[in-house]
């Protein structure tokens, strides 16, 4: 059997993978720590699961319309204005399996053969294998710790050119928890708008930010820059929902329609019971949101003390979501457990195999240099993994 030229070129999700390594040993009895996967560990608030039953019961289990059930597109139009001052009607929202989905969908909608795509790195794992899945070329341009890995202007001048299509925006970041201010956004919105490059904003991490970081939604900055960018949020991280799989896209009439076309021909429908459990996460109590951000607060303060406390490694604060990429060059060259660090993917195999401890490396990201630490997971898992990746480090 031969396979299609396309999917030749990606391979799976690290993140993922890494996960399931760390899941195979943990069914062989090993004790590992996992610092992999961006997914909170607390059970979705009860009275979200409770809509989900409740939708059970009333035996609302077939198929809906393809780009979602009105009540849910109007709980998102509802969301988008009270929290990001955004108008939207239904028409232009598109729910899909997860926010994942809904990039995809936009990548589908608008990538041709040969179009390029602004990646700005470090990036989340699944943007450059998803535009190249779509026939697009990503561009990836890298960003630097002295400017919080955040996308310059300079640099986004000198990387656009007749075939670029697209841009990605991901505000908080994964997996740096870099936060764009209004004024960042300003500047780079005046060299794209212009130029009808569209906007891919990534905002899945809104809510989870710290002290006292402000989020800015792009399409919020103006008419002109809304009619060129795609707002993508969902409810899995918010709301501790990653199973549930609700995404949305709220787009130009004309890329949101294209999109809820291609849905209906490649899922059909997003789930029917995950949609009326998330109108009741969107418009419901949002009290158990501030409970999680605040052990997520606790968590991030001990996990950065940890990380700064090991000799080699370093990080820096992150302003959002729930990562901490740790510079981890200064162990490169170095034999550790008989194992020669040549980079990011060496390191975090000793981790996982002399300390039990799983991570993400940083060359998953686009930066060799560092290495992902998730702090979804609780203060004692926390305490136990640091010192195991400290006692493997300290044998370099």
């Amino acid at each position: 059997m031969r396979l299609a030229t396309r999917v030749q070129t990606i391979g799976a999700s690290p993140t993922l993978a890494m996960n399931a390594r760390a899941k195979e040993m943990k069914q062989q009895g090993i004790d590992v720590v996992s610092f992999t996967v961006g997914e909170p560990d607390f059970n979705t608030p009860e009275h979200i699961a409770a809509a989900g039953i409740e939708a059970i019961r009333e035996g609302f289990t077939r198929y809906t319309p393809a780009a979602g059930i009105p009540e849910l597109k109007e709980a998102i139009c509802l969301k988008l204005k009270r929290d990001n001052g955004l108008q939207y009607d239904p028409a232009d929202v598109v729910v899909s399996n997860g926010a994942k989905h809904s990039i995809y969908n936009v990548l589908q909608a608008l990538i041709d053969e040969g179009d390029e795509v602004i990646v700005p790195a470090p990036y989340w794992v699944s943007y450059t294998e998803m535009v190249k899945l779509n026939g697009g070329s990503p561009v990836i341009v890298s960003t630097k710790a002295g400017d919080d890995f955040k996308l310059r202007p300079e640099q986004l001048k000198a990387h656009i050119n007749d075939r670029t299509k697209a841009i990605f925006i991901n505000s908080p970041n994964n997996p740096t928890g870099a936060v764009y201010s209004q004024t960042e956004l300003e500047d780079l919105a005046e060299i794209l708008v212009p130029r009808g490059i569209v906007i891919i904003s990534d905002e899945v991490y809104e809510k989870l930010l710290y002290d006292g970081a402000k989020f800015t939604s792009v399409a919020a900055l103006g008419p002109e820059v809304k009619e060129h960018t795609v707002t993508i949020n969902g409810v899995s991280k918010t709301y501790a929902m990653t199973g549930w799989r609700i995404g949305y896209a709220a787009a130009p009439r004309a890329l949101a329609k294209a999109m809820a076309n291609i849905q209906s021909h490649a899922t059909s429908n997003p789930n029917a019971i995950a949609q009326k459990a998330a109108v009741v996460a969107l418009t419901g109590d949002q009290t158990p949101v501030k409970k999680m951000l605040a052990e997520f607060t606790r968590r991030r303060e001990q996990m950065i003390a940890e990380i700064n406390a090991i000799p080699g490694l370093s990080c820096r604060k992150p302003e959002g979501a729930f990562y901490i990429f740790a510079h981890v060059a200064s162990f490169f060259g170095k034999t550790i457990c008989g194992r020669k660090i040549n980079g990011s993917v060496d390191l975090a195999e000793v981790l996982l195999t002399e300390g039990h401890v799983a991570l993400v490396p940083g060359a998953a990201f686009g930066d060799d240099n560092y290495v992902r630490f998730s702090y979804a997971t609780s203060l004692d898992a926390i305490e136990k993994g640091m010192a195991r990746v400290k006692d493997v480090l300290a044998q370099a």
